[in-house]
């Protein structure tokens, strides 16, 4: 992985409602069983060690697509809807939030010890990476969140967050152990967070001679990490902007899931009659399980698939959520049982898209687009947090941010 910078995530607190939390839950785990299946675990592992590609993930997952709060909902989704099936996926998702970050040990060893690795090296680069990221680097975030997702081979991302109170901004790191080399030089996979000036970074690859200097005080400092990092900046308006979305890669996928010419092909792809709000979804989301590092320079786009919980780009349709799912859980059900002319068609579908970016696909109109979907937001049911509940159990069911 190369450094990924530093990027803008306004600290937000609140709370995920069920309605969505428990959808994220089925739709991330989802699109974790197509990347393995196509590409692996290790190919899972990298692209979450990439912001880039994680921010995309939390955007097509319906959460606010600029907020703090996507780190917590995936990382809290993925746990949810990976660790029950940990022995088939041989992925597992130990820590969290505030108290949960602190049971990550007890989870490591535990996990370990049930497949052979070794529990007290996993624990050791989980320890490391907190004590660099909230001691090592002084930029003002506390850590208030680890994650540290592992495989069945020993590979691992360690996804942090910290919070900066007084500028009411967050900081995400992320870590890849295929890249550690040295964890005192330049180690993280990617950090995430608003730009604040000249920092003290000792983890920089010219510190040397302040690490030498604080050896005398500190013998155990850390040995081994990654060294390149990519950058991604996220602005802190709620609302999402034609400045913030590639309006060409938006207009492939808007051509392909309302232009005649290319509907029915893309419907013919996945072997079923799907409606253009779907493929919309199902586009969007096929490129984040194939596309390459390359196509996430934009996560904001993603949010086309599903909505946020907070309005922007347009309210979460749950009708065309529950479709998506749908289509992606029946098509792993049948590779499961040899049949992979569904779960090959979301690979072309992806393919499909890009041809049509690359001849002379209009861009999209930005405008007309969130209209469209606010306009039919009611009859596929779109819904935001803020919406009235539907059921009493809806007030009861939340899950927090913060």
């Amino acid at each position: 992985m190369e450094r990924s910078g530093t990027a803008d995530l306004p600290l937000h607190g609140g709370q995920v409602p069920w309605w969505l939390a428990d959808r994220m839950t089925l739709l991330g785990t989802a699109i974790v069983e197509n990347v393995v299946h196509h590409y692996g675990t290790s190919a899972f592992i990298s692209r979450l060690a990439d912001p880039f590609w994680f921010h995309a993930l939390g955007s097509v997952m319906g959460m606010d697509w600029h907020s703090s709060g996507i780190t917590t909902s995936v990382l809290g989704a993925l746990k949810r809807g990976l660790n029950p099936r940990s022995q088939e996926l041989g992925i597992y998702v130990c820590g969290g939030r505030g108290r949960h970050s602190r049971n990550t040990p007890d989870e490591l060893r535990t996990y370990a010890d049930r497949i052979g690795l070794d529990g007290d090296s996993l624990v050791r680069s989980s320890r490391l990476a907190a004590r660099v990221d909230n001691n090592a680097i002084a930029d003002g975030f506390r850590l208030y969140l680890h994650g540290f997702v592992v495989t069945a081979s020993g590979e691992w991302t360690i996804v942090q967050q910290g919070m900066n109170g007084a500028s009411g901004m967050a900081r995400r790191y992320h870590w890849h152990s295929a890249a550690v080399q040295n964890f005192v030089n330049e180690p993280h996979s990617g950090i995430v967070g608003e730009h604040q000036g000249v920092i003290m970074n000792l983890v920089d690859a010219q510190a040397g001679p302040a690490q030498q200097a604080l050896l005398g005080t500190v013998h155990e400092l850390p040995d081994v990490t990654l060294q390149t990092v990519r950058k991604l900046v996220m602005p802190s308006h709620h609302d999402v902007r034609a400045s913030n979305v590639d309006l060409k890669r938006l207009g492939a996928v808007l051509a392909a899931a309302y232009e005649r010419e290319f509907h029915d092909f893309a419907s013919l792809l996945l072997l079923e009659k799907l409606g253009p709000r779907t493929l919309q979804s199902l586009a969007l989301v096929a490129e984040v399980v194939h596309g390459t590092p390359t196509r996430f320079s934009d996560p904001a786009r993603f949010s086309f698939a599903h909505g946020g919980k907070d309005g922007h780009p347009f309210p979460v349709p749950l009708q065309t959520y529950d479709e998506t799912i749908k289509v992606l859980r029946s098509s792993l059900e049948a590779a499961k049982l040899g049949h992979t002319e569904k779960i090959d068609g979301i690979r072309r579908l992806d393919r499909f898209v890009r041809a049509i970016e690359e001849s002379n696909a209009p861009r999209a109109d930005f405008a007309a687009t969130v209209a469209r979907d606010h306009a039919i937001s009611g009859s596929i049911g779109g819904r935001t947090v803020g919406s009235k509940p539907r059921h009493s159990r809806d007030r009861n069911r939340q899950l927090s941010l913060f």
